[in-house]
């Protein structure tokens, strides 16, 4: 029987199909395999990075409710008012400020902690608060803010609307609630108390105020109109925010119905035990409520460090399954013609290959059967067309070519060794850039965080601004009190200049330059350094250099930078120690350096790479804003910010800073900062 014959054309097709066609196979499958994972991972980051903003949205409304009650018990009439017990007084200060400032709670005690007057519940009072955490720590002196937890009674005593409000229906959930368990009574409140204080700095009372979360829907839609602001599919909002009080949603915008929030539903068991009993950010894939969502948890802690509850933001997953779906339809479709057309190419090559092929076959025939001085005639001007003309030139060039083969793998092996170099210089060059570019990007999310802040800031500040310009008509010239309300007045103005130069900084407009005299100026930050914290146990030391010329630059974008440095030196030495500010001139690279050291905690080697990286703080209540600002400010005048760290040991920030901005030197005889 004779065996099958395969032409060389059928066996070309396949030999282009075969390969090309499990090539395409197995790119369909690693192309929707990356792109899954890419879209989960990308969504969770999403998430992330969403928690972050909802957390400072939610820092902010606790922010605002501490500088409330810290500006009104740093008024002096509140203190005179606290120590005469003037309840008619107080009930004119605190019930309107109640209302303006939209808190549920503000509420007046003495020095032994019992209540004067409540805002919110004018016939309650007489009570002790003394053994209250918040309010004790804020008749010590300190300055207290952040979430804590209301019994029922406490909530009645602040008024029985407030009790009521805070009453939340448990919806069942199996195995996770007891039988005797219908309603959570227990009442989540961002608070913050600030004590008042005398003339004399003696602490006559406290003055307490809060916001209630159960309930509070209000708080929850603005954090996600602000973190997923037009993010829609299919017509819907995607984006969901929640507050848990331990693990019973008080506050939603994740519904079970149209109309029906899901307040009083629990957090899966997995979640809870991850983010409040083991006290973790939980960041993944999660069933919430009635569907499968991208979630991002983060524990919220009591003021003594307590987890009392959790903060959520979640996508849905079917969006991005959607997109899944519709990617891996349109890959799979876009492989199917490329094989398809594959097929038609590699059918017309390989019948054109075939045929130079079949002429070869019949010459060696012809001279198998004694033909002789045979012209082998090939028109594909190919490898073919070549083979039967060089044939017989093959051996005598040989040698030659090999020798040619192995000068030219030498000279590739050198060129080969130069190209490394040149790529290890490129690729230390481009690290560098994509560290610069990461933090300009950083920066620039800064910015627009910054002109949000400012935002925020102007409306307490118009208030402040409001009463020290009531209290400057109010006293006389020579009244004890008028230099300390000149003062604030003098430093909401330079608030609100720094609020302007942040604005600035975040529309990208330019600086405003003039001419700085360091001295002065820090000791201008030194001076006034002491009405923001305590420096009885500070050691100032100051080494400034005599030769040293005003140099270019805004003064107020300057100050702000120097009194971020010294006011993070302070609040690294809370037990007390050395503070030293020095000024430098190196006249040969026309600069001049700041240098603010202290005898601190120092910062952790892992940490110096973060410092200026936007959010990163090791501050329990910090923002992680500061440095990153002011590297940004430092930067936009052409400088340079360094440090030195030695755990334990201290810090030193050096600002390198140019005496000229924009080619021209600024005199001694320029004005001043």
């Amino acid at each position: 029987m004779k065996p099958l014959r395969f032409p060389i054309r059928l066996k070309l097709t396949f030999a282009t199909l075969i390969p090309l066609f499990v090539a395409t196979s197995i790119c369909w499958l690693i192309g929707v395999y990356i792109i899954n994972s890419r879209i989960v991972a990308q969504a969770q980051e999403k998430v992330r990075t969403d928690l972050n903003a909802a957390r400072a949205v939610y820092d902010g409304e606790v922010e605002h409710i501490r500088d409330v009650v810290k500006f009104t018990a740093t008024n002096p009439f509140t203190a005179a008012i606290l120590e005469k017990s003037d309840r008619n007084t107080l009930r004119s200060l605190l019930v309107p400020l109640l209302k303006a400032e939209g808190l549920d709670i503000l509420t007046a005690v003495d020095a032994g902690g019992k209540v004067i007057f409540r805002a919110s519940n004018a016939e309650a009072h007489g009570d002790l608060k003394a053994t209250d955490a918040v309010v004790s720590r804020a008749l010590r002196g300190e300055q207290v803010s952040g979430t804590d937890v209301l019994t029922p009674e406490e909530l009645v005593k602040e008024g029985t609307a407030l009790a009521a409000r805070a009453a939340i229906e448990i919806v069942p959930t199996p195995g996770r609630a007891r039988e005797d368990e219908f309603v959570e009574r227990t009442g989540m409140v961002m608070v913050a108390a600030s004590p008042v204080r005398d003339g004399r700095g003696r602490i006559v009372g406290a003055l307490y105020g809060g916001v209630l979360l159960n309930g509070n829907n209000e708080l929850v839609d603005r954090i996600k109109k602000i973190v997923f602001e037009a993010v829609r599919f299919q017509g819907r909002d995607v984006g969901t925010a929640t507050i848990f009080l331990g693990d019973l949603r008080i506050a939603t915008n994740v519904y079970t119905a149209p109309d029906r929030r899901a307040i009083g539903t629990r957090l899966s068991e997995e979640v809870f035990n991850r983010v409040i009993l083991s006290r973790e950010k939980w960041v993944g894939r999660a069933f919430v409520v009635n569907d499968w969502y991208f979630s991002s948890y983060e524990p919220i802690l009591s003021p003594g460090g307590v987890p009392i509850g959790s903060l959520y933001v979640g996508m849905p997953e079917k969006p991005y399954s959607e997109m899944k779906r519709e990617i891996a339809l349109i890959f799979g479709v876009v492989l199917f013609c490329g094989s398809f057309i594959g097929l038609a190419i590699s059918s017309f090559i390989a019948t054109r290959l075939a045929r130079p092929i079949r002429e070869l076959e019949t010459v060696a025939r012809r001279i198998t059967a004694g033909e002789r001085d045979l012209e082998i005639v090939i028109h594909t001007r190919d490898e073919i067309s070549d083979l039967a003309g060089e044939f017989a030139q093959m051996t005598r060039t040989l040698a030659q070519r090999e020798e040619d083969i192995r000068k030219l793998n030498r000279e590739l092996e050198q060129k080969v060794l130069d190209r490394t170099a040149q790529l290890e210089e490129k690729n230390l060059l481009l690290v560098k850039t994509q560290e610069d570019l990461v933090r300009a990007a950083k920066l620039a999310d800064i910015g627009m965080l910054a002109a949000g802040v400012a935002h925020e800031i102007n409306n307490p500040m118009a208030i402040i601004r409001g009463n020290a310009e009531l209290l400057q008509m109010a006293l006389p010239d020579d009244d004890p009190n008028r230099e300390e309300v000149d003062t604030i007045a003098q430093q909401v103005g330079r608030v609100e200049r720094i609020i302007g130069s942040l604005l600035k900084f975040a529309r990208q407009q330019q600086r405003r330059l003039g001419t700085v005299s360091l001295p002065p100026l820090l000791d201008d930050i030194l001076k006034q350094m002491g009405h923001q914290v305590p420096l009885t146990r500070i050691e100032i030391r100051k080494a400034y250099a005599v030769d040293l010329p005003p140099l270019a630059g805004d003064p107020d974008q300057l100050r702000q930078v120097f009194t971020n440095l010294v006011l993070n030196a302070i609040q690294a030495m809370p037990d007390g120690g050395s503070l030293t500010v020095a000024t430098t001139r190196d006249e040969e690279a026309g600069t001049c350096t700041v240098s603010v050291s202290d005898t601190g905690r120092g910062i952790a080697p892992e940490n110096l790479k973060r410092i200026f990286s936007p959010f990163f703080t090791t501050k329990s209540e910090g923002t992680g804003l500061g440095l990153s600002v002011s590297y940004g400010i430092v930067k936009d005048h052409g400088g340079n910010i360094l440090v030195e760290s030695t755990e334990g040991e201290g810090t030193t920030f050096r600002v390198v800073l140019p005496l000229r901005q924009g080619g021209t030197e600024q005199t001694e005889g320029a004005p001043g900062a």
